[in-house]
């Protein structure tokens, strides 16, 4: 660490726990092993804030109904105030209102990060978000960025931060063989894994058409991770397509690494994706990639070197490439082991930890300076 620790108060307005949530404590566990403390401000009763508790660390609840709630606003302002940390950290779309407002009335420094691959729209809402509330933006892909600049964002205030993992969080629990018998595999069936939430940008009803496409010989079975609005409907779409027998719903799972393992192919056909950390994660233990080119998915994966890429929407792709790998298992080793390479390469949590604080450090020297008098303070 070079400098005084901080204390750095991170703000979100979710409730439930995705990929978002699983960053912002990635990132927080880093800080607080490099000295820093951390405050999160969470919705009551969320996932979130039952995670800060069981890991130790401080937490707040604010109810954040709506982006422009003054009243909690306020509340983050006396919160702000009270626990007066150097800089606020927002990490969705509520909290950047909610908090940036807050933070600008506790005069506290702000930045953001936005995570998701979808249009920014251009207009004063916008200016008065990038250029009064928050110091600066973190993208987590450049795809990401591209949106931010697309809405006049001042290229100046955007820096990409990669979304990371920790390799060793993601050790299995038992052998291969032991997990595949768990989940009812039998040693020679090839496995395809999908973990996603079960909305539809994650493309999944893509993935079971593609399937049921594939050849008639094909004994592949496919595993579901996660859970959404989706899920009855998928569930009747595999029921549909004659493929209810070779699809196992496996619901919101804790042992993400232990079904990595597992599989042989990992799949993420998602229609819009800011970056994809399902896909960092399975390239980290060494499983090729079969993925969309979309968002920051486009980046992470190399085609032909680390994994394929597929034209969102297209089952008929989609199944073909997974034809490919199932039938060429030397292809499929090589394209894992370069996936692991790429991820010890760029996207461990350690460079991420160490952008942020890099980014808050630049933040908090740019106020002492004074630099930029009439933004966000």
């Amino acid at each position: 660490m070079t400098g005084a620790p901080l204390h750095i108060a991170h703000i979100t307005g979710e409730s439930g726990f995705s990929g978002g949530e699983s960053q912002l404590f990635l990132l927080i566990e880093g800080l607080r092993a490099r000295g820093h403390t951390n405050l999160l401000v969470c919705p009551p009763g969320s996932d979130a804030e039952r995670e800060a508790r069981r890991r130790g660390f401080a937490a707040e609840s604010i109810a954040m109904r709506n982006d422009l709630s003054l009243g909690a606003a306020r509340q983050v302002a006396a919160l702000l105030r009270r626990h007066a940390p150097a800089i606020v950290h927002c990490h969705t779309g509520r909290a950047n209102w909610v908090g940036g407002i807050g933070a600008r009335w506790a005069r506290v420094p702000a930045l953001s990060t936005r995570r998701m691959d979808r249009r920014v729209k251009r207009g004063l809402r916008t200016r008065w978000l990038y250029r009064r509330l928050l110091r600066r933006v973190a993208a987590i892909s450049p795809a990401v960025e591209r949106r931010l600049l697309d809405a006049r964002v001042e290229p100046e205030r955007i820096r990409v931060i990669w979304s990371a993992v920790d390799p060793e969080a993601l050790r299995p629990s038992a052998p291969r063989e032991v997990l595949r018998a768990q989940l009812g595999a039998a040693p020679e069936t090839p496995c395809l894994l999908v973990a996603a939430n079960l909305v539809r940008r994650k493309g999944v009803d893509v993935l079971l058409a593609a399937v049921a496409a594939l050849a008639p010989g094909s004994r592949c079975v496919l595993w579901v991770a996660g859970d959404g609005a989706e899920r009855a409907a998928l569930e009747a779409a595999a029921a549909r397509l004659g493929i209810a027998e070779r699809v196992r719903f496996l619901g919101r799972r804790g042992d993400v690494p232990d079904l990595l393992e597992a599989c042989d192919v990992f799949v993420l056909p998602s229609r819009q994706e800011g970056l994809g950390v399902a896909a960092l994660e399975a390239m980290a233990r060494g499983r090729p990639v079969v993925a969309s080119a979309v968002g920051g998915l486009a980046e992470i994966v190399i085609p032909e070197q680390t994994g394929l890429l597929v034209p969102p929407g297209d089952a008929a792709v989609l199944a073909a490439a997974l034809e490919r790998l199932l039938a060429d298992p030397g292809l499929a080793r090589r394209l894992g082991a370069a996936g692991a390479a790429r991820v010890a390469e760029r996207f461990l949590a350690e460079q991420m930890v160490s952008a942020y604080e890099a980014l808050y450090r630049e933040i908090l020297a740019e106020r002492s300076a004074g630099v930029g008098a009439g933004d966000a303070r």
